[in-house]
């Protein structure tokens, strides 16, 4: 079963040098229908005006990735790190026990676009991390490519829960299938661009929840830049409580 959320149903918030698409309930947007997917609990898309950015603030206990598409993003935090993020890295920063950071426009002239993604993590109170890898666009052209997983397989950044993302490049007739497990469900997020998943035609800032769905084909892609989450299916188990 594909459950669509089309962009025009995220919530939304425009802070002047910040704009925020929020999938799920984020801040100030708050519906209860739209907590989270199983273990997937943000996918925030943002644009940041030049010289902006999310001053020093704190989380903890929850997998956080960054994914840019387009500009630079610089990052610091109170373990250590200091780095730029541009198109093509994926960041993974693990909370753990706390951590403080900042995300800020590199540039002074060009606006910094990204999607922000927030994965609960398998157990509360591990150390602090941070992780960093850049996938050439070559390497996701017309497939779907590892980027994070439980145990770093293929080169991906490793998060701590049993989650695997892959992101996938496709225009015209490029095309790629994705094995989904019985006991598994995905997340697709369509970043840009159109793709048909299944047959359903998405445009850009599309989401699709995926249930009881033994594979997803990939076909018909326009400049299509697309995010697929392999989740654990929701149980009693791994389910927040209310």
């Amino acid at each position: 079963m594909l459950t669509v959320r089309r962009s025009s149903e995220r919530g939304r918030a425009d802070h002047g040098w910040l704009k925020s698409l929020h999938t799920f309930s984020f801040a100030d947007y708050y519906d209860p229908a739209q907590m989270e997917f199983g273990v997937l609990r943000v996918i925030n898309e943002d644009r940041v005006a030049p010289g902006r950015g999310f001053g020093t603030h704190s989380h903890r206990d929850m997998e956080i990735l960054t994914y840019v598409l387009e500009g630079t993003l610089a990052h610091r935090d109170s373990i250590g790190t200091g780095s730029q993020i541009v198109a093509g890295d994926v960041q993974r920063m693990s909370a753990g026990t706390g951590v403080a950071h900042s995300e800020m426009n590199a540039s002074t002239t060009a606006p910094v676009h990204f999607l922000q993604i927030w994965i609960r993590p398998a157990a509360n109170g591990i150390a602090p991390g941070y992780e960093q890898t850049h996938f050439p666009a070559a390497e996701r052209r017309g497939t779907l490519r590892l980027v994070a997983s439980p145990d770093g397989a293929l080169g991906s950044v490793t998060v701590h829960q049993d989650a695997k993302l892959y992101a996938g490049l496709f225009d015209g007739a490029e095309r790629a299938s994705l094995a989904i497990g019985a006991s598994r469900q995905a997340y697709v997020q369509l970043a840009r661009g159109s793709l048909r998943v299944n047959g359903l035609v998405l445009g850009a800032g599309d989401g699709v929840e995926v249930r009881d769905e033994p594979a997803l084909e990939f076909t018909n892609g326009s400049a299509a830049e697309v995010l697929v989450f392999d989740l654990p299916r929701e149980t009693a188990g791994n389910r927040r409580p209310a």
